[in-house]
């Protein structure tokens, strides 16, 4: 939208510090006086805190809150997620916002469509395996597994290969680690078993925001979904459910998605093919148990794929 970056520039960015302040307080809380809270409350802390921190590195990778990339990247140095390297979600999600190349399953990172070629060499267990994974509950129970061995595997050959932009990005991510480590030598109470079935988890309810983003459409406008969810899952999202908002204006900070898109409701429905959704909770009845999309990418035509049997060859011993 062209208005987007006037838009933008009418706040100051004090709420997504506000929302970093949050999740370093329940990461601070929930590991430091878990003798005090117990397992349970310490847990769902953590999760709540990890998810949220999930999506400020989101924000951060995006050019929030301040006009400065260092102060950025400082605002989110440690890796309390365990799991991404940061330049690496910056590098492959900017990535993904090429949207002629959204769902493509080469040329989009974050897509989870298969080369129909490739899916016809696996074998019948990963096929059942990655159709469960297109189940909400699927996604997730064995969503963070499977995209992290793939995204670990791809990785490892691209260092191996002398990639230095990614090896570099493991070691500012080893960095990032050691204030972690410090604080959990110093103070923390929780056990380290906890934090890492946190973190895992924090990761499943994470799923559930990229569980439906795009889809298959001829029209890469017509890939990104709307859902009009505004409770809980929405603020640890950041209000990323609004995803076709934030394709068609990734400069909007998360707090102005909400009132830049109800005033412009029917035009981003419109723009999008009425690709909505109401809630999480419907999203839930519908795709709980059912895939919501086959896993070979529908729209990818015979002769599309011979054009670069190199792929096929790579990606088929995934």
């Amino acid at each position: 939208m062209n208005d987007a970056n006037n838009f933008a520039t009418r706040s100051f960015e004090w709420p997504t510090l506000i929302i970093a302040l949050i999740c370093y307080t329940g990461f601070f809380v929930s590991t430091s006086a878990y003798d005090i809270l117990g397992p349970m409350i310490s847990a769902i802390i953590l999760v709540l805190a990890l998810a949220l921190y999930s999506s400020l590195n989101h924000e951060v990778l995006h050019g929030h809150p301040f006009k400065n990339e260092r102060l950025n990247t400082a605002l989110v140095f440690p890796a309390l997620g365990l799991l991404i390297p940061y330049f690496r979600f910056r590098d492959t999600h900017l990535a993904h916002h090429h949207d002629p190349t959204l769902t493509d399953p080469y040329d989009d990172p974050e897509s989870n469509f298969v080369d129909p070629a490739v899916w016809e060499t696996w074998s019948i267990t990963r096929k059942m395996l990655y159709k469960w994974n297109n189940t909400l509950l699927g996604r997730i129970l064995i969503g963070p597994m499977i995209s992290m061995w793939g995204f670990y595997r791809q990785d490892g050959i691209e260092i191996f290969q002398r990639n230095k932009p990614i090896k570099d990005a493991y070691v500012f991510h080893f960095f990032g680690l050691i204030p972690l480590l410090l604080w959990w030598l110093a103070v923390a109470d929780m056990p380290v078993w906890l934090y890492l079935v946190c973190v895992y988890v924090s990761h499943s309810v994470l799923k559930i925001r990229t569980f439906l983003e795009h889809c298959a459409h001829e029209k890469a406008r017509c890939r990104s979904v709307i859902i009009e969810d505004r409770g809980l899952l929405s603020f640890l999202f950041l209000k990323n459910n609004l995803h076709a908002v934030h394709h068609a204006c990734p400069s909007l900070p998360w707090y102005q998605l909400q009132p830049f898109y109800e005033a412009r409701r029917a035009a981003f429905l419109e723009r999008n093919g009425g690709y909505a959704y109401r809630s999480y909770t419907q999203i839930a009845r519908l795709f709980l148990l059912k895939a919501k999309d086959p896993v070979p990418h529908s729209l990818w035509a015979a002769d599309t794929r011979a054009a670069q049997p190199e792929k096929i060859a790579e990606t088929a011993t995934l």
